[in-house]
């Protein structure tokens, strides 16, 4: 089969994905990004502001018969998140993505796929670009940064456009309107150590957790995905009492939003019970593999001597105030909602542990849809640390976006969806948090509804869309366009 996605339909926001698949856009290094949409609005002589944080906003004309209608903001991201499988090269600030594919879905060979939010921004484009399509005046917005800080919708200057109404193109699930979402926040860790010699009679083990399926901390966070930290922990844990273990380095995770799918250790076993050690190691996969039998088929641990063996280990308190650290830290869903059936109201997720000169840096993301219950779990986070002598900051976190019932675009858009495809929109807040948190804070009475096509595994080498869905992403935003009220 063919990977030409140009072939696909709708043709047009194909084409302008297609484009934006080679251009590198990591989070907080989007400058052939911005650089490559400044082009783009050049070369369709569009007006453009160009904000100093390096966020993108188009201004765009109505088409004839539309300049009654009220100004509609079309605002998607442009960064992406930078995920690949180990044994693929790939270099994400100079490589394009290589869409794969598969049946009915578009994947990528190896990394994330950059659908989050590539195909929101090329649905804007295609807007713009496809003179068939009706709609009052548009303003385009494509913010910097959504992925690591939100720092393009937290920047953004309300001076520099005027609509009250919003598409946020960002979610991903088709056949779903979100009209709130959750806050969030996060917390740095820092737990110091020593050096101290390696002992001796002992070999260095290579510990590794991996094939774990990863995910949005967020969205999937309710899934029963397993977490690398955690489960590499279980087991460094354990063994520091059964074999004496002295821990080395600990590597788990990457991005705070991001469900950790591979960790990786460097301990030293007494040669006396390497053996014993290898034994325990495979019946602790033994259970691994029986508790997430469902949702982690391909789960793998495994212990190798070490190619490399270190001359030095961690110092014997801060090997314990780390992992009893690790192993108590909550992960996961914290609360549901009382309100919203099935909706998860709080979660904190342990994202990565890196080894630093002289100290291991940990971040976890708190999110809840209730202010101080956000709080409260960071505290609870804060406090499990505290207790390990480790060094704890917060950052300052984004607010939540309250659902507003009563949206007047959520009217239109149920309506045109029911239209268009025969059945009801489900509506409903989701747990991740969306950049209409920052804009409604920013700009009270902002009316905003956030919709797209299918997507999957996001924020890991699975991510992939479902390619029937773009079309009828492209025909409902259409149809909104086209309905968007009067002046």
């Amino acid at each position: 089969m063919s990977n030409d996605i140009t072939k696909l339909q709708p043709a047009g926001i194909w084409k302008e994905f297609n484009g934006i698949l080679g251009v590198p856009r990591p989070s907080k290094k989007e400058a052939k990004m911005v650089a490559y949409l400044e082009q783009w609005a050049k070369d369709h002589k569009i007006s453009y502001v160009k904000e100093e944080c390096g966020n993108i906003i188009m201004s765009v004309p109505a088409t004839k018969g539309m300049e009654d209608r009220q100004t509609v903001i079309l605002q998607a991201h442009m960064d992406m998140v930078c995920e690949k499988n180990s044994d693929k090269k790939h270099d994400f600030e100079k490589d394009p993505i290589e869409p794969v594919i598969k049946g009915e879905w578009l994947h990528a060979n190896g990394t994330t796929l950059g659908a989050d939010d590539g195909i929101g921004v090329a649905a804007a484009l295609a807007v713009i670009a496809d003179p068939t399509v009706e709609h009052g005046p548009l303003e385009c917005i494509f913010t910097v940064d959504e992925e690591t800080g939100l720092t393009g919708a937290m920047k953004l200057d309300p001076k520099d456009f005027s609509g009250r109404i919003l598409l946020n193109l960002d979610s991903e699930d088709e056949g779903e309107i979100f009209i709130g979402c959750a806050g969030g926040m996060d917390t740095i860790i820092k737990v110091w150590y020593e050096l101290e010699p390696a002992p001796e009679e002992a070999t260095a083990y290579r510990i590794t957790v991996s094939g774990l399926k990863g995910g949005h901390s967020g969205d999937d966070i309710n899934k029963n995905l397993a977490n690398a930290n955690k489960l590499l922990t279980r087991i460094l844990w354990q063994a520091t009492t059964w074999f004496d273990l002295q821990l080395y380095d600990f590597q788990g995770g990457n991005l705070r939003n991001a469900i950790a799918r591979e960790a990786t250790a460097v301990a030293f076993i007494p040669n006396e019970s390497v053996g014993d050690f290898l034994h325990y190691v495979a019946d602790m996969e033994k259970h691994f593999k029986q508790e997430y039998q469902v949702t982690e088929p391909t789960l793998k641990v495994t212990a190798e001597v070490a190619e490399v063996q270190p001359d030095v280990v961690i110092d014997e308190m801060s090997q314990f105030n780390l992992l009893n650290g690790l192993y108590a830290c909550p992960h996961g869903v914290i609360a549901m909602s009382q309100t919203i059936p099935n909706f998860v109201e709080t979660s904190t997720n342990l994202a990565s542990c890196k080894k630093k000169e002289g100290y291991f840096f940990i971040q976890t993301s708190q999110r809840s849809s209730i202010e101080s219950s956000k709080q409260d779990i960071a505290n609870m986070v804060e406090g499990v640390w505290s207790l390990a002598d480790a060094d704890v900051e917060h950052t300052d976190g984004y607010p939540g976006w309250a659902p507003n019932p009563n949206s007047a675009i959520l009217d239109i858009a149920v309506n045109c969806y029911k239209k268009r495809f025969k059945k009801d929109p489900k509506v409903r807040a989701i747990h991740a948090g969306l950049e209409c948190g920052l804009i409604g804070d920013k700009i009270p009475g902002m009316d905003m509804i956030s919709f797209g096509p299918t997507l999957r595994g996001v924020h890991s080498p699975d991510e992939r869309c479902e390619i029937a869905t773009v079309q009828m992403f492209w025909d409902f935003m259409c149809d909104i366009l086209k309905n968007a009220p009067k002046k």
